[in-house]
């Protein structure tokens, strides 16, 4: 897990600095260079939070898919599309919080073939524990307030909607079932 460097100079401003002398967009790799950085820096900071719960970040954000849906459960594809994983990954997260007790595997009675993810009431009351953790440690954002977070969110969601990673709808509007 990364851990803060502690470095007496920026190394991405450094390197920011080298590009420039040498290529264009500079300013375009200082800023990717610093979101793949905080990424780093903060699910390290999640890990550690929900270590003691005994949850990993991609196990957490299951839990938290389950709650959000009206039914408490969902397709393992719906799982793996919202959480943007591999189906590989989507089975063994939820293998491993069914063997800890966290959901419930049923068969999926709309396909024969596939298998719903079902929060239990342990997984419902975990995950409300593991985001107290979270929000106690305000997502690692501190550091900004309350504008800033909303100014860094609404560029950074202008990025993913410029990568066609969603269609631009109202924010309020995104099914949690389906």
């Amino acid at each position: 897990m990364p851990r803060p460097l502690r470095l007496a100079f920026d190394p991405v401003a450094r390197a920011q600095q080298l590009w420039r002398e040498r290529w264009a967009a500079d300013d375009s790799m200082a800023a990717a260079t610093s979101v793949m950085r905080v990424q780093q820096l903060l699910l390290a900071r999640y890990e550690q939070a929900l270590r003691p719960h005994g949850l990993t970040f991609a196990r957490y954000e299951a839990l938290v898919l389950l709650g959000f849906s009206r039914s408490g459960r969902l397709p393992l594809s719906v799982i793996g599309a919202r959480l943007m994983v591999h189906p590989t990954s989507v089975t063994n997260i939820v293998q491993r919080l069914a063997r800890a007790g966290l959901v419930e595997r049923t068969a999926n009675p709309r396909d024969g073939r596939g298998t719903l993810a079902g929060l239990t009431p342990a997984g419902r009351a975990l995950m409300e524990r593991a985001t107290e953790s979270l929000v106690d440690l305000d997502f690692g954002l501190s550091v900004l307030d309350a504008g800033e977070r909303a100014q860094l969110f609404a560029l950074l969601r202008k990025v993913r909607a410029g990568a066609e990673d969603f269609i631009d709808p109202p924010l309020d509007s995104a099914p949690l079932d389906n």
